[in-house]
């Protein structure tokens, strides 16, 4: 089990959000093992740099398969855990409990926003629900975000008004999008958005 990471990017060396998603088969009977193993890993690899959290999806009683989503700042950093030796421990060390080699795909940036979790999701969203979805978020946001920031407008000289406001207006909004809204929107609505 190598661990390694699979990224569909052109450049590896783009500084997005990375989201990396593991797929375990628990063989039955060992899932109580398998959830102390988690315990024991998810705290390591949130002590190396760029990590941004984790999400765990467990299976349900049709399933064996546990979906776990990571995510980091830069490729580099998540590059940096899933080739540390502590990770690889810790991965020789489940590989006992696991019916098969572990399922390992990186997603950068945008993304992630439309992509299933392998095991819980097989299927794509399909684009005119990416449409509604993505419009349900963006239109709020170019209403709030302008408003919200006008007062700082006002006070700032800002150069070539109209340009560098409506930029950074812009800038906030895909922040927003990539980094705060879109995935935890996305699996809020995940049943909707799959099916």
């Amino acid at each position: 089990m190598s661990g390694k990471v699979i990224t569909p990017t052109d450049d590896p060396a783009r500084p997005d959000m990375v989201s990396t998603v593991i797929e375990h088969a628990v063989r039955s009977g060992s899932q109580p093992a398998y959830e102390q193993w988690l315990k024991r890993i998810i705290p390591v690899a949130a002590r190396f740099p760029g990590h941004r959290g984790v999400v765990v999806i467990r299976p349900d009683s049709s399933s064996n398969t546990y979906t776990i989503a990571i995510r980091f700042d830069r490729l580099e950093c998540a590059e940096t855990w899933f080739r540390s030796d502590e990770r690889r421990q810790l991965v020789a060390e489940v590989e006992p409990l696991l019916d098969r080699s572990e399922k390992v795909e990186t997603v950068t940036g945008l993304e992630f926003w439309f992509s299933p979790p392998p095991s819980a999701l097989p299927r794509r969203a399909k684009p005119y629900k990416q449409f509604l979805l993505t419009l349900s978020v963006i239109y709020p946001l170019t209403l709030i975000v302008p408003w919200a920031m006008h007062p700082l407008f006002d006070r700032l000289p800002l150069p070539w008004p109209g340009l560098v406001d409506h930029l950074i207006v812009v800038a906030i909004v895909v922040a927003l999008m990539t980094y705060v809204v879109m995935p935890r929107y996305t699996r809020m609505m995940a049943k909707w958005l799959y099916r």
